[in-house]
């Protein structure tokens, strides 16, 4: 094959896919990892996709395109569980506190919360807060502001002075986008200033994410990969992301 048919090829798959490691696809051609980063520059230059860390993603990927919560919520449901299972190894003792981001993730773990804890819950999500005011084992707190229709979650100035002083044992919190060197990122800028008050909230800082969210970037980062205590993904997270996470300092469970 000629460079110029990889190339075109290359560009294929990235439309389909929506994101590709270099080491995938220097596998797929059988080609070296370094024939594969100057493809990919080559076809940045051609303005046909975006170079990320480990790989590529489309050009309109850092868009301010967001799936809606009900859209979201039948994908990776066994991923997802999982994910929300190990996470209760994380969660502090008896009358401990946390606070839970927004998001699917955050949900299947808010589900799964043991009533035997006696923990206090601080969320900016209405789905989550309406959920565990059944549960006899949490105190639930709400916090404030514009309810954003696409999330279901709290932002602006009301949350933010809230959280300003607030300090909860551990904060759960869901991503868009994480790559090992410019962090953890979401399309929303209201969105991305919660997240980053609950991260400076939080003890301990704990990212939920399923593995399509690495190696992929949104518009605005809440937190630098030093910012995060502990990832936990599921066991389809690309090795050379997570290793190069680690090296910064980021704790990997994989679920």
């Amino acid at each position: 094959m000629y460079p110029e048919e990889r190339q075109q090829a290359i560009a294929v798959l990235v439309t389909q896919r929506g994101r590709l490691s270099v080491a995938a696809v220097a596998e797929q051609f059988g080609v070296t990892t370094e024939t594969v980063r100057r493809d990919l520059a080559v076809l940045e230059r051609a303005r046909m996709l975006r170079r990320v860390h480990g790989g590529a993603v489309p050009v309109g990927a850092l868009a301010l395109v967001e799936l809606g919560l009900a859209e979201r919520s039948g994908r990776l449901t066994d991923e997802k569980s999982a994910i929300a299972k190990a996470a209760l190894d994380l969660l502090p003792g008896v009358d401990g506190s946390i606070l839970l981001d927004g998001g699917t993730t955050t949900a299947a773990l808010a589900d799964l919360l043991p009533a035997d804890r006696h923990l206090l819950a601080v969320t900016n999500a209405v789905p989550i807060a309406a959920h565990l005011a059944n549960s006899p084992g949490v105190a639930v707190h709400l916090l404030g502001g514009r309810v954003r229709g696409v999330t279901q979650c709290a932002v602006g100035e009301p949350a933010l002075r809230e959280l300003a002083d607030l300090r909860v044992d551990v904060a759960f919190l869901g991503t868009n986008g994480i790559t090992a060197d410019h962090g953890f990122t979401t399309p929303d800028a209201a969105e991305a200033s919660v997240k980053r008050a609950m991260a400076r909230a939080g003890q301990r800082v704990v990212v939920l994410a399923d593995s399509t969210k690495l190696n992929r970037e949104t518009l605005v980062r809440f937190a630098a990969p030093e910012d995060v205590d502990v990832l936990v993904t599921d066991d389809g997270a690309d090795e050379e992301t997570l290793a190069a996470l680690e090296a910064a300092g980021v704790e990997v469970v994989i679920a």
